[in-house]
Parts: C-alpha cells; structure tokens; sequence
C-alpha cells in the first residue's frame, strides 16, 4: 500500500476518501488533497496580497493606510516601495526604505507586486 495518504493533522495513515474529500478515522479530521497539495507547493515562498510570488529585490504598492507607531501619520495607500528585501523566518517578512520614514517592516499581505 505505497498510495497510502497521511492526515495532516495527526500523521495518521488510516484514512479513507469520503466524496471529494479525505477523512482521518483517528481524529476525524477533513481535507482536499487538491488543496494540501497547492499549499505544500507554496510553502517557503511569501506570496502578496494577490498571491503572486514575491522576490528581493522586487517593487511593490501598499494598498492600504497602514499607521507607524511614533510617526504622526501612516504610510499612505499607493505608496511604492522599492527594491524589497525578504525575511521568511519573521511575521513582518519585508524589510524595506520608505521615503519619509526610513527602514521597516512591512507584512506581505498588505503589499501588492509593482
């Protein structure tokens, strides 16, 4: 039994398709092997707000006010960003230089690709 498909939530291997869906019969846990697979393929890569792939060195727009603790107003929607650089380890994964506010880190999912 080589084809035999692993819950990912408990790492069990007893478990059985159920319409278009896989169920675990340990946990009782419900997935798509459609969207484990996709997931699985996006893993390690930061993605924006659109879900293209994002790269160092790459632009992109803000799109959405986004306030900055000690600094009288926000980075302002439509702002562009230049040359980007990523940090997959961290929850702010861009680091980046804005005009008028110097260095920091932004969140992909507030970022679309230029």
């Amino acid at each position: 039994m080589s084809d035999t498909v692993l819950c990912p939530k408990c790492s069990s291997e007893f478990t059985y398709p159920s319409d278009d869906m896989m169920t675990c019969s340990q946990c009782f846990y419900e997935w798509s092997p459609e969207e484990t697979a996709a997931e699985t393929s996006n893993e390690g890569k930061i993605l924006d707000s659109n879900g293209n792939e994002l790269l160092d060195g790459d632009s992109v727009v803000v799109i959405k006010d986004l306030p900055v603790k000690g600094a009288p107003k926000p980075v302002k929607a439509g702002t562009k960003v230049k040359n980007i650089r990523l940090r997959p380890d961290s929850d702010h994964n861009i680091d980046c230089k804005i005009d008028g506010f110097g260095s920091m880190a932004l969140k992909s999912e507030f970022v679309k690709k230029a």
